[in-house]
């Protein structure tokens, strides 16, 4: 029982006060014990310490343990297929196909689950942008979920806008249920399964909070293509004079770490909309990685992990002084961190510009060690590499990965959450790419030096200084070099960058293993083309790289 009921506290009549007229019954549950209705942080706190869900740690953070689920289970990810889905979703390895039947009868088993129980319920929205916000509801079993939707998504405290407040979508988090393999036709006891028909996400056995954030995502991410809105698995800043840059790139090659820059203003660091009026950030917060992070080179996020509303996942900590051990990664790599953007300082508080970007990058991760630190693509080029999505994937961001680094290829970088078909997403950055004249930068955030565990990872410095240097346009004017496998410009030289930083080639001592590696990386880069080749014009397909001696 909860200490709500034990102790009739003012929050017992605060959880009714903050509720909506539109109570879950409408949405099939039904005798519930107790629905605590938009609590607010600190209630929540109580909550979660009450529920021995998660542990005070120095300074103010929650730490909690996600079990065996430490990372998104990628594979257990499953589409409702119905008529306004059916021809418009890229089914396969990353939108499998899930009957309308059995989630019906899955559902059924949800509500019936969920009789008797205690829920917790965040009601929000995402899409900063007033002409696409959308209103969401979270329904948790978990008091630090309930934080975690109010410091991932759009809150508001006005209790009238709660009383009247209807969902447009609504995910139901349950991590103490099974779905059943046998019957459900899934491959484990977890599953993560979206209906567009009936506006409704389940996520069933698995405590991992990243999966309530990449659920929305992957939902707008199918229905804001239908109001000419290309959603983006990117971070976002803004300079003085409203120039915008959007960083592309999967968990690990510097999203977050690289759009938080003290000289420019962040939009968001993750999951973005680029409409024909600007770019607007989807969430509320951020979701960031924080194992090994650095007070030195990541101060501002580093700030978060000592603060009062903070959530800290799979964290290491010392329980007799409640002090955080961020290179501790025994738990696992894949730690992070749950915080308003308020945190952050020197963010756009609106969370949308009415400007449209200057500069995209593309950043990868590669773990062959062999790509420039920067390199200056055309418009054909910037469609291969994005409809490409190269990266190496780092230990810990989804299950199943080992120590060493994946390389791979990822549409849109962001294959698992684009429900649509590469090519839509291409098509439509293409279109804002050539209308708004963006420079398109490919910044490689991995190894130099040789491959991983030979090399060493590049310098967060340098990476800064490059792109400071592109963005404030001190790489307009000097000399390029043409890269013979990939046909980009490599600059030759960059305002505080070492010349040799800018050749790759340079730091291997043995330059024939260098050229042999690159020249598999391209081989590796053509073989992944081959795959949507058939959707793309001639010039795009000769973007791409060539092997050596051909």
């Amino acid at each position: 029982m909860s200490k709500y009921l034990e102790f009739n506290t003012p929050a017992t009549k605060q959880a009714m006060e903050l509720a909506s007229d539109y109570r879950l019954k409408n949405q099939g549950f039904t005798d519930l014990d107790r629905v605590y209705w938009n609590l607010p942080d600190e209630a929540l706190y109580e909550e979660i310490i009450f529920r021995n869900e998660g542990r005070l740690t120095k300074q103010g953070p929650i730490v909690v343990h996600t079990g065996k689920h430490t990372a998104r289970a990628a594979a257990d990810k499953f589409i409702v297929q119905e008529q306004s889905t059916n021809d418009k979703i890229w089914w396969g390895i990353y939108n499998r196909p899930f009957s309308s039947e059995k989630f019906n009868q899955l559902m059924g088993r949800v509500q019936a689950y969920c009789q008797g129980e205690e829920l917790f319920v965040q009601d929000c929205y995402v899409g900063a942008d007033p002409d696409y916000k959308m209103p969401i509801r979270i329904i948790t079993e978990k008091a630090w979920h309930s934080l975690f939707a109010r410091n991932m998504f759009i809150t508001t405290e006005n209790r009238d806008e709660l009383k009247k407040f209807v969902p447009e979508f609504t995910v139901v988090c349950l991590p103490g249920f099974k779905v059943d393999p046998a019957v459900d036709g899934t491959r484990t006891e977890t599953a993560i399964i979206l209906n567009f028909e009936q506006r409704m996400a389940v996520i069933a056995n698995t405590l991992y909070g990243g999966e309530i954030k990449k659920s929305v995502f992957t939902l707008l991410n199918f229905l804001l293509t239908f109001e000419d809105v290309l959603p983006m698995h990117c971070s976002a800043n803004v300079g003085k004079d409203g120039d915008v840059t959007l960083f592309f790139g999967l968990s690990g090659t510097g999203k977050t770490t690289l759009s938080a820059d003290p000289k420019r203003r962040l939009i968001g660091d993750d999951e973005h909309g680029w409409s024909s009026q600007g770019v607007f950030n989807f969430e509320g917060g951020c979701y960031a990685k924080v194992i090994r992070l650095s007070a030195e080179h990541e101060p501002e996020i580093y700030a978060t992990t000592k603060r009062f509303g903070t959530i800290l996942e799979n964290v290491v900590f010392d329980l007799t002084s409640r002090y955080i051990d961020l290179d501790d990664d025994h738990i696992t790599e894949n730690t992070r961190a749950s915080y308003p953007l308020e945190f952050i300082p020197n963010t756009v508080p609106e969370g949308y510009v009415r400007s449209h970007p200057k500069n995209i990058i593309f950043l990868t991760c590669d773990a062959s060690g062999v790509l420039p630190p920067i390199a200056r693509l055309n418009p054909a080029q910037a469609q291969y590499h994005f409809i490409s999505g190269y990266t190496s994937k780092i230990a810990g961001t989804e299950i199943g990965l080992g120590i060493e680094p994946q390389i791979t290829f990822s549409a849109c970088f962001g294959a698992p959450f684009m429900v649509r078909h590469p090519f839509e997403y291409a098509a439509m950055l293409k279109e804002r790419m050539l209308k708004h004249k963006v420079n398109v930068w490919l910044v490689n955030t991995g190894w130099v030096g040789g491959r991983f565990g030979v090399g060493k990872r590049i310098s967060i410095r340098h990476t800064r200084n490059l792109l400071n240097a592109a963005l404030e346009g001190k790489l307009d004017n000097v000399k390029y070099r043409k890269d013979k496998l990939f046909g980009f410009e490599v600059p030759l030289t960059c305002p505080d960058v070492p010349e040799d930083v800018l050749d790759p080639s340079s730091s291997w001592g043995n330059k024939d293993e260098y050229w042999k590696k690159y020249d598999a990386l391209a081989a590796r880069f053509i073989e992944n083309f081959k795959l949507f080749s058939d959707g793309c014009s001639d010039e795009v397909k000769n973007a791409g790289p060539v092997r050596l001696g051909k």
